[in-house]
């Protein structure tokens, strides 16, 4: 079962965080399961990038991202070339380093 590890963020887990998933879960539903409330405000359908990550480490494990979730990283506060959208990055068996960004594109958190 991998492991990931989740950077010190302000708001969602300020002294860090790591976790355990099975593989085929993806990075969004990981965090919520453990309590780590990142915004998700499509409800995981990959039509926002309010669950925006950057992968610091086992962006290499992780599945390729299709078309339609580079298309809406485009709008991404902070987008770097390891972002994924969490709700589309599926875990295999390695571990991985997640950094969520200060920022999102949504004025108001939605509290899921």
């Amino acid at each position: 079962m991998p492991i990931i590890k989740i950077l010190p963020h302000a708001d969602y887990c300020p002294q860090g965080a790591e976790i355990r998933a099975s593989a085929g879960t993806s990075i969004c539903e990981a965090l919520l399961e453990n309590h780590i409330a990142i915004e998700h405000a499509c409800d995981m359908s990959c039509a926002c990038t309010t669950c925006h990550v950057i992968v610091r480490a086992g962006l290499g494990s992780l599945n390729p991202a299709e078309e339609e979730e580079e298309d809406l990283l485009d709008r991404a506060w902070g987008l770097e070339p390891n972002s994924r959208l969490s709700c589309q990055a599926i875990l295999a068996q390695q571990d991985v380093t997640v950094e969520i960004p200060k920022y999102s594109i949504n004025h108001a958190k939605e509290n899921h």
